[in-house]
Parts: structure tokens; sequence; C-alpha cells
């Protein structure tokens, strides 16, 4: 007579495997790994007397591709609100601190929320970050607001390079104005610390507009609540709006940053198919292998 044979159940392995302490070390890594490897390219390799000739001449290329497109009007939306004083220091927090702060928290939400997708969208943000740096180190890009700032070594501008485009329909000045600067925000970068910490060329892709819809991806199945979803919708539009009147990014800095969002999702992808596959070879051997898989004895 057959008799079945007890046996312990099988290890469940097919599901990834997340822990809070691991994100969170993970996280940390990364970040830690990303500063240290954005800030070695752009303004960062600029010394005293040099003259970054090569991110402003990249910011001329941008500037020419907008025009061609008749799309080039950052100079004059920046000029309508520059008599907002305190708008523009609420755009500068904004600016400064949501874009950390948000996605570090959408992060976690979705590793409790969304445990069946987090993998994957940790993935993508972690493959996005990669091929913006990589964006970084091979198209250093002069953001609007240093166009017309001091050269080294009294700044990180470009005001001491003469270009015909500066003096364009008979203008003294590219016309963008560093808000920060001039207005104020939680931070400085011409302060001595920021400055030498953060490459300020850093600008193509916009990781601010990569980052923003990552969050509301990630975000907006979870929200019920109609101003919910709109917020959530809006977060990346407003944070378009904010690059651009604060003179961080021309606009198409934000198209490159939804092109590297766009492959960080296919790299996450294949990263986290890759996993499962490894996973799932693993549940069947353990399977196979197992007392009770034989089946009678």
């Amino acid at each position: 007579m057959d008799t079945a044979t007890p046996s312990a159940a099988i290890p469940e392995v097919r599901e990834h495997r997340t822990r809070v302490w691991k994100e969170i070390l993970i996280m940390a890594v990364f970040y830690g790994i990303y500063t240290l490897t954005r800030n070695r390219f752009g303004s960062y390799e600029v010394g005293e007397n040099d003259i970054p000739l090569h991110a402003f001449n990249n910011a001329v290329k941008v500037i020419r591709v907008e025009r061609a497109l008749g799309l080039y009007h950052e100079e004059s939306i920046q000029q309508w609100f520059l008599q907002y004083e305190w708008f523009l220091q609420a755009l500068n927090t904004f600016y400064g601190t949501a874009h950390f702060a948000v996605t570090i928290g959408v992060f976690f939400i979705l590793f409790r929320r969304r445990k069946d997708v987090f993998p994957l969208y940790r993935n993508a943000l972690a493959a996005m970050t990669g091929l913006a740096i990589i964006g970084f180190a091979l198209f250093p890009l002069m953001p609007p607001r240093l166009l017309d700032e001091p050269c080294p070594p009294q700044g990180f501008g470009g005001a001491c390079i003469q270009h015909e485009l500066r003096n364009y329909n008979g203008a003294t000045s590219f016309g963008f104005v560093d808000t920060l600067e001039e207005f104020g925000g939680p931070w400085d970068f011409s302060s001595g610390a920021m400055a030498q910490a953060s490459n300020q060329y850093a600008a193509m892709p916009s990781l601010h507009i990569g980052w923003a819809s990552w969050v509301a991806l990630g975000i907006l199945p979870l929200a019920r609540k109609r101003w919910v979803k709109i917020a959530v919708v809006l977060y990346p539009a407003l944070t378009l709006f904010t690059i651009v009147v604060t003179g961080n990014h021309f606009w198409i800095d934000g198209v490159g940053g939804l092109i590297v969002l766009g492959f960080g999702f296919l790299i996450g992808k294949k990263m986290h198919d890759w996993n499962q596959a490894r996973l799932d070879r693993k549940f069947e051997q353990l399977k196979t292998g197992h007392p009770s898989a034989g089946g009678a004895v």
C-alpha cells in the first residue's frame, strides 16, 4: 500500500525578497556612488584659469536646436516671473528639496504598498540614474542661469566667452537670471562647499524630470481621490515649469530625462526578468530534488 512520506514544505523562492534594511542600504550605497561619479565631471574639472568652452558650446547647440524648432522661449518665460520674488524663492526651494524628498518618499511607499512591481521600479530608478551620469560625462551642459555669469575663477559661467547668440537681435546678453543667487533658496551654488561638491554642468538629461515622471508612474495607481490623481499627474509638469523658470535647465533637457526614464525601465525590466528566471530555476531545482516531489514510495 502506498504511504505518503511526510516532509517539510518546499521553501518559497519564486518571489523577490525585499527587506527594508536591505533597501535602505542599497539606496545609501547607490546614492553615494551617484554623488561621487556625478560630481567628477563637468564643473569639477574646470580649474581657476580654465574657460568652460565645452559646456558653453553645448548650450549653444541646444539653443540652436530649440530655435530651429521654434521653441526657444525659456528666457521670455523666466522674464514673466522675475517680478515675483516670493514666487521665485518658493520655486528655488521646491527645486532644491522635492527632487530628493519626494523620490525617497515614493521609493518607500512602493516598497510598502506595491511590492509586486517594487523591484522593477527600483531597478529602473537605478538604471535611469546611471544612464544620466553617462550623459553628464559625455555632454556637459552649461545651464541657462550660468550663460551670463562670470567665468572662473569668479564663477562657473560663460560671460567671458564671445558668441553671436549673445547679441542676437541686438541683445547684449542671453538674458537669463540665476534666481538662486538673485533671490535665495535653501542653498547657494556659489558657496565654496557647494561649488566644489556639485557638478553644475549636469543638466542633460534632466534627472529632475526623469525622477518626477518615475514618481508619477509609480504612485498614480495608488491614488483614489481625484485631487490626488491630478496632483500626481501635475507633479512632473510643475517640475518642468520650475527648472525652466529658475534657469536651471532648457526644456529639451526634460526630453532627455524622459528618454533615460524609458531606457531605465527597459533595463530595469531586463534585470527584473533575469532575476525572476534565476529564482524560478532555483525553485524548480528544489522542487525536483525535494522528497515529496517523487510522489508515492
